[in-house]
């Protein structure tokens, strides 16, 4: 098969008129959308009709270092865009409208302008109490209605993207570069494995949440799998954590906001069937990943060296003794924000 590259316009639109979701007098828009690494995000904006993504997942990463994931986990995303319609808050997951097995390109319905990524929006204003609510209930939301659901253990089964994209490269790979943390992240992966609850994100943070109309829309699902929810809470955490370390004049209110996630979460979740040791799990995760995102394949981008240096050495001394509460996890974190 002859190899297709979607950001290419003269390719996406032959290839769009090919199988139907174009006609052939008709001559869309095109953009390429910014942001992500594991694949080829392109907006398609044809003139008469709905606007739409296009997506073509990558074999090969696009980090310095080397990092490769089966592109078919892209019919995973179509996979779970279709159960995550289902049981998640009514408008914050974009409907599938197309799905291509040969070439692994899907396209979603796109979140109508204006809207304005979150991530964008919080390094330069800071949270808004509203929107960390919001993007608390839609996880706890995702997390409970799944943990009821047993069929999708066996329907989103497969981990290996997971373990492509989240495991090798946040905790094996931290490992090998921290070594102090070695023990502490090996146990960590260990107990991810062995826990199934409910289905995970896996990518649950602020570059992939758009706002429109003050309402927080959810994308870029391919590591979707059943597991430990656990490692989600402590995945967007780590982002609303680095951030009030980055961001200097919002310090205070990205450790409100870390708190009134947390707080809204576990409300959100107080009836689902989670073990005993899930927020504690969730600290760990927490831990696990601040570290990832300094000494992991995929550093975090705004933060400076000496930030960097920074939440490494402060996770290690936290990790000798990790609290069991997140509520005491970012009590202790933005004390050492304050002595640094």
């Amino acid at each position: 098969m002859e190899a297709l590259d979607i950001e290419s316009p003269a390719q996406a639109l032959a290839y769009l008129r090919t199988v139907g979701l174009v006609s052939e007098s008709e001559t869309p828009a095109f953009q390429v959308l910014k942001g992500g690494v594991s694949n080829r995000t392109v907006l398609v904006e044809p003139l008469n009709s709905q606007a739409f993504v296009l997506k073509q997942a990558l074999p090969k990463l696009r980090v310095a270092v080397n990092w490769f994931s089966d592109p078919m986990r892209i019919h995973r995303e179509a996979l779970g865009l279709r159960i995550l319609e289902e049981i998640s808050p009514s408008g914050t997951i974009t409907p599938l409208l197309f799905e291509d097995a040969a070439r692994h390109i899907i396209a979603m319905v796109a979140v109508p302008r204006p809207h304005r990524n979150w991530k964008e929006q919080l390094l330069a204003e800071g949270p808004v109490e509203r929107h960390v609510l919001q993007f608390a209930e839609l996880l706890g939301t995702i997390h409970r209605e799944s943990a009821q659901l047993p069929s999708l253990a066996s329907t989103f089964e497969n981990r290996s993207w997971f373990e492509s994209l989240r495991l090798e490269p946040y905790y094996e790979f931290s490992s090998t570069q921290v070594k102090e943390a070695a023990g502490f992240l090996g146990r960590l992966i260990e107990d991810t494995r062995s826990t199934r609850l409910a289905l995970v994100h896996g990518d649950y943070s602020p570059k992939n949440i758009l706002i429109h109309s003050e309402r927080l829309v959810l994308i870029d699902h391919e590591v979707i799998h059943f597991g430990d929810p656990a490692f989600d809470v402590g995945f967007c955490l780590t982002h609303l954590l680095s951030k009030a370390l980055h961001c200097r004049p919002y310090r205070e209110a990205f450790l409100e906001a870390s708190q009134r996630f947390v707080g809204r979460y576990l409300e959100m979740v107080a009836d689902s069937p989670f073990d005993a040791g899930f927020e504690s799990r969730a600290c760990r995760h927490t831990l696990g990943c601040l570290l990832a995102r300094v000494a992991g394949r995929s550093p975090l981008e705004y933060l400076t060296l000496a930030e960097r240096h920074w939440q490494g050495k402060t996770v290690l001394r936290l990790m000798r003794r990790p609290p069991a509460l997140l509520s005491e996890l970012i009590q202790e974190f933005g004390k050492e924000l304050e002595c640094r």
